[in-house]
């Protein structure tokens, strides 16, 4: 082979590599995740003297809910960073989501921004004068870590009442839809997991009765802490 045309093969192999490098030196990745229940749409002012039309998200309103040794945990607690929360009911579907809650919960066991939450409606839990402890004793069935993990306590009323009007979790798809709870259906399906962000939004439902769902959801979990972590 002459010289010339071993110069040009090697500029050719060596191209991709050098646009390789340069990319991931230099290049910058955006992630894009969902917003889900849209509220309404408002006009805001630009620059330039211009109008731009603005998606209003639903965000979580504050809760508190009893927690294992008698203490309670806020939404606030559960969102200084990112929190997957999950409303217990009866039947498989929410048994296997609770196995998929350990998993997780193993899968982000060393990153402090992500926290999970299981609400648990009283009716549910199994029968006990005392309250913490069935809270204590599921969460040592659980396995849960203190901290991470946090198994509450709440009556169903307000269980419902947090699923249809904060979490959107009807019979319908509400995130394509304006979010009005209060004309929506209010049968909670089973083996929902959601993804809050820290402020309040819900970024995914998913089914957690579904491994393909699953692991969508510790992509977008990724996904958000990439983001948080690369603010600029």
């Amino acid at each position: 082979m002459r010289p010339r045309q071993t110069i040009l093969l090697g500029l050719l192999l060596l191209l991709p590599v050098l646009a390789f490098l340069f990319l991931y030196g230099f290049g910058s990745n955006h992630y894009a995740l969902p917003t889900y229940l849209p509220e309404r749409a408002d006009s805001v002012r630009v620059a330039g003297g211009g109008w731009q039309r603005d998606t209003v998200y639903h965000q979580v309103q504050s809760f508190k809910f009893r927690a294992a040794g008698g203490r309670y945990v806020t939404s606030q607690e559960l969102g200084q960073g990112l929190y997957i929360l999950q409303i217990l009911t009866p039947g498989d579907a929410s048994v296997q989501a609770t196995r998929e809650m350990a998993r997780l919960q193993e899968k982000f066991r060393r990153e402090p921004q992500v926290r999970l939450a299981t609400i648990i409606s009283k009716s549910t839990a199994p029968q006990a004068s005392d309250v913490n402890t069935q809270l204590e004793k599921l969460s040592e069935q659980y396995g849960t870590i203190s901290g991470k993990w946090f198994i509450l306590g709440a009556a169903p009323d307000s269980v419902q009442r947090l699923a249809q009007y904060e979490l959107g979790l009807t019979a319908l798809r509400p995130e394509h839809l304006p979010f009005r709870p209060a004309t929506e259906p209010a049968t909670l399906p089973a083996g929902r997991l959601l993804l809050i962000d820290h402020d309040q939004h819900v970024r995914g439902i998913y089914d957690g009765a579904d491994i393909h769902e699953i692991e969508r959801l510790i992509t977008e979990v990724n996904v958000l802490l990439y983001i948080y972590d690369h603010r600029h």
